[in-house]
């Protein structure tokens, strides 16, 4: 069981579509519990599709408890979208926060549990990352 006085790891999720992100959100939060800060950052400034990176850089300033945060993107200019907003954040908030390569929903899935157990910025990182090797054929 997490220490509740100590923060937890927040989770970004960057997607081209506002909707993607925030549905990707939604089932995070409902595998998590309402604990974790799982924060939706999708689509253009002006509501289309796209990526913002003032909007992701916003969105880590909200999920960063002090414990690190997590961003998950979908496509290519997402990740540039990220790296750009890593810049923009603060320096201390940019040290604890971290790039997953993992796959979006799967990998917010597994972080936001792992954040919810009260694992720590590396282990939730690795948990987003090894979701890229669930097997998906069961049979």
């Amino acid at each position: 069981m997490p220490d509740p006085t100590q923060p937890m790891v927040g989770i970004v999720v960057v997607s081209h579509s506002a909707q993607i992100a925030q549905g990707v959100v939604e089932l995070a939060r409902q595998m998590a519990g309402p604990d974790v800060r799982l924060i939706a950052a999708g689509g253009g400034a002006d509501g289309s599709l796209g990526t913002d990176a003032a909007r992701i850089a916003q969105a880590i300033g909200e999920a960063d408890a002090g414990a690190g945060v997590v961003v998950l993107a979908d496509l290519g200019s997402a990740v540039l979208a990220t790296k750009l907003a890593l810049e923009i954040v603060e320096p201390e908030v940019a040290a604890r926060a971290r790039l997953s390569g993992g796959p979006l929903v799967e990998g917010a899935v597994v972080a936001a549990v792992q954040a919810s157990a009260g694992d720590t910025l590396a282990d939730v990182l690795e948990a987003a990352e090894q979701a890229a090797h669930m097997p998906k054929d069961v049979s």
